[in-house]
């Protein structure tokens, strides 16, 4: 009932900065948080950053480097990733808790991931 689509990923230089995006589509009524999480190779998805209407949260290994935002009217969450290391390469989820219709519940919602490899 709610889909997410992300776009952004891609190979860039060390230093260097991507921007992600994740919209929502279906029988939405409200979202009540989106995030981004990463998953290395060997590693376990780790949270990345989330935001909510009030707030924002981020891993502290990505404090001061990337930034989450969200345009609600859009339904659509953008992680902006600035000084890109080695070390970030991962596939990046987007995930959003929303409200939906028909029945009213919520519902946890995961994207099909985007990959983002920082090297030289």
């Amino acid at each position: 009932q709610v889909q997410l689509v992300e776009s952004g990923g891609g190979l860039v230089q060390p230093g260097g900065s991507l921007r992600l995006s994740c919209t929502a589509s279906g029988s939405i009524l409200s979202i009540n948080r989106m995030g981004w999480y990463r998953q290395a190779p060997g590693k376990q998805r780790e949270l990345v950053a989330s935001i909510t209407s009030g707030s924002t949260n981020y891993a502290d290994l990505v404090k001061g480097r990337f930034t989450i935002s969200r345009d609600n009217a859009k339904n659509t969450v953008y992680l902006q990733m600035n000084s890109l290391k080695s070390e970030d390469t991962a596939v990046y989820y987007c995930n959003a808790l929303a409200a939906v219709t028909s029945p009213y519940r919520f519902l946890e919602v995961w994207g099909q991931g985007t990959l983002v490899t920082v090297s030289s």
